[in-house]
């Protein structure tokens, strides 16, 4: 009777192990993706409607998984931007109305919080398939528009939603502001057309990103522990 308690008991135990090990094995550091979305874009050619005359965006991701509640991500887009003042109901003090198109390239760093603890496999810490997020943090611009190419810093923010359909795999919707320090996003001729000068807060242009993501996890965070810091 005892020897066979102890072969149930060890046989428990091996099971728990390798249980332990198996989940701490699904916990990765790292996910990698990309996405496409729409962009928009306000600035002196659109002082209202964000959608007005929206443009395509292409997204790079890589993020680095923190903790269940925080990542940090590195974007880089590609998309296009357009407006045109005839939209508007604003007249210029010229008289004159202007339209631009331009391709932007957008490399920015983010933190996301999200609002549940995020994930697959370790139910003691209540890990949801789903959460809403907020991501904010810093970035870089370059654009080329009416033979004027400008570079500026951005400050994008906004919200998100992402889902884990499989313990590797996550699917996003993420929708981004980017404030620009410049007015030349939408060309030369657009710096100022009313004539009142720029600041840090006033009469700056920003634009937008709304992208569907899918992205891989990768990397594992303990091939041998139960528990993760």
């Amino acid at each position: 009777m005892l020897k066979r308690i102890a072969i149930i008991s060890t046989t428990v135990i091996c099971i728990l192990v390798e249980s332990g090990k198996i989940q701490a094995q699904e916990d990765y550091r790292f996910d990698i993706g990309g996405g496409v979305g729409m962009t928009g874009y306000l600035g002196d050619a659109n002082t209202s409607t964000l959608f007005k005359r929206p443009s395509w965006d292409i997204e790079l991701l890589f993020r680095y998984i923190a903790t269940t509640r925080w990542n940090f991500k590195t974007n880089f887009f590609v998309g296009g931007l357009s407006g045109n003042s005839a939209d508007m109901l604003n007249v210029f003090p010229t008289g004159q109305d202007y339209k631009f198109t331009t391709i932007f390239y957008e490399l920015s760093e983010l933190a996301e919080f999200n609002f549940f603890s995020y994930g697959i496999g370790e139910t003691y810490l209540h890990l949801k398939r789903f959460t809403p997020y907020l991501a904010g943090g810093l970035g870089l611009t370059a654009w080329n528009v009416s033979g004027y190419s400008g570079v500026a810093f951005t400050l994008p923010f906004g919200i998100g939603f992402r889902y884990k359909p499989s313990k590797r795999l996550n699917l996003g919707l993420e929708f981004l502001m980017k404030k620009t320090f410049t007015d030349r996003l939408d060309g030369p001729d657009l710096q100022d057309p009313t004539g009142i000068k720029s600041s840090f807060m006033k009469n700056t242009d920003w634009y937008s990103t709304l992208t569907f993501t899918v992205s891989y996890e990768f990397s594992k965070r303990c091939a041998t522990c139960n528990y993760k810091d």
